[in-house]
């Protein structure tokens, strides 16, 4: 966690310079909004990485921690060991701006190679969702997946970078106010599915099928070069686009012109559900589902690379007799905070928990940026030995007189839970508001 007292100064890099005695500054790779990107080698090892730089100074004070947050759990989710993931290497502070030294891919980016057709959509494609499901299984959701985040590696590798700050809401309400850049928020907002554009009642809970969404419109895009939903380039457009995409209206004829169009239509329709219930639930879901061959690129330049066969996920195993079963925040405002729903039954004698974002739950949800998480969200609920656990959206209210459901819905992985309660195993992804938490062993 950054120091808060720490005051940001200006930063002005140029090539050849040393940072931190370490790193020497190759050339500026780029900007966006709030960060500044360098390729720099290390001064010990020569190994070249990308250096990010979050421009506190450029940034008003009131909203600098949370996107100091945010910073610090993109060079987190960056630790997640997989392939398919821009990978962190250091973090810290430069003159009271953070940084992050993450993996340098010399491939450039996707959105280099709409419409060029000269690369296997169907290999990019596989492991794009290969990343997403390491993403999703860990509790993070992308939520700005384009182009410009899916970065190539020297072998050709598709990965996926920018699971920070560019997908947060704050990023997007206030870019256009402080920069002036209404194409950047365009550009956004065309990947976003509806129910991310504007929240409405039970649709703020923050899910995997959002990047499932942008998936699809990221691969319709590969695949014409074109936006399923119309052009893009004005505010009147946006008003368009985003009506067709709320009624699923896209543009399917531009696929008669795609080698195995229909097999493509199939997929593309499941990611492009207006309706997240109806929408394909998960990465896996999607990646069974490719045509094994686009037949987009010439042979003599196709990467001898391996796609990633879809992940089978293990059976769920029952916990052994003296574990412990733990509830970890993944995503959210106590990032790593950590609740032994074991230790909580055993100590207390007791059977029911609550949780939600008041302090009169046993479980405190902490939520200051938003107010997703309904005060008194749902409940938890052991057995007789405390090994197996099930969650219950809602809660008893007294005042009432009656159970109240969550107002924006408690899920497991992608499945809505009800009334009736979902039973558990470790591993699980409970999702309430912008907050994940994973069910694990310990």
């Amino acid at each position: 966690m950054m120091n808060k007292t720490v005051i940001p100064k200006r930063i002005d890099y140029s090539d050849g310079q040393v940072v931190l005695s370490k790193y020497k500054i190759i050339k500026a790779l780029g900007d966006g909004a709030f960060g500044q990107v360098y390729k720099v080698s290390d001064l010990q090892t020569n190994q070249v990485y990308a250096l990010k730089l979050l421009r506190l100074w450029d940034v008003p004070s009131e909203i600098r921690q949370p996107l100091i947050d945010r910073f610090d759990m993109e060079f987190k989710t960056g630790l997640i060991q997989s392939r398919y993931l821009v990978h962190s290497y250091d973090y810290g502070l430069l003159e009271g701006n953070p940084y992050i030294v993450m993996e340098f891919c010399s491939g450039g980016d996707l959105s280099s190679k709409v419409g060029k057709n000269d690369i296997d959509i169907s290999k990019v494609s596989s492991e794009i969702l290969g990343g997403l499901n390491d993403l999703h299984s860990n509790g993070k959701v992308h939520r700005d997946l384009k182009p410009e985040n899916v970065l190539f590696k020297a072998d050709g590798t598709a990965v996926l970078a920018d699971f920070g700050i560019c997908g947060d809401r704050n990023k997007r309400m206030t870019e256009r106010n402080i920069f002036g850049k209404p194409y950047q928020i365009f550009g956004t907002y065309a990947y976003m599915p509806p129910e991310q554009v504007n929240r409405a009642r039970g649709e703020a809970t923050v899910l995997p099928t959002t990047d499932v969404f942008s998936f699809g419109v990221m691969l319709y895009q590969l695949l014409t070069g074109k936006l399923p939903f119309g052009p893009l380039e004005d505010q009147n457009d946006l008003v368009r686009y985003q009506k067709r995409g709320k009624a699923g209206d896209w543009d399917r004829n531009a696929l008669m012109y795609v080698e195995n169009g229909r097999a493509w239509e199939v997929v593309i329709e499941g990611c492009l559900q207006p309706n997240f219930k109806e929408r394909f639930q998960n990465a896996n879901t999607v990646l069974r589902l490719l045509p094994q061959s686009s037949h987009i690129m010439s042979q003599s330049v196709r990467p001898q690379v391996v796609a990633p066969a879809p992940v089978v996920p293990p059976a769920p195993q029952a916990p052994a007799a003296n574990a412990s079963l733990v509830l970890k925040i993944m995503h959210g405002e106590e990032f790593g905070k950590i609740y032994n729903l074991t230790q909580m039954a055993v100590s207390t004698n007791r059977k029911l928990f609550t949780m939600g974002r008041t302090s009169q739950n046993d479980i405190h949800i902490v939520e200051t940026q938003s107010s997703y998480i309904s005060r008194f969200h749902c409940v938890l609920e052991t057995d007789a030995n405390f090994r197996d656990w099930r969650i219950i959206d809602g809660q008893w209210r007294p005042d009432e007189r009656e159970w109240v459901r969550s107002t924006n819905g408690t899920y497991v992985n992608s499945t809505e839970v009800t009334e009736k309660g979902f039973w558990m195993q470790a591993g699980d992804i409970i999702s309430i508001g912008d907050t994940k938490l994973k069910l694990e062993q310990q």
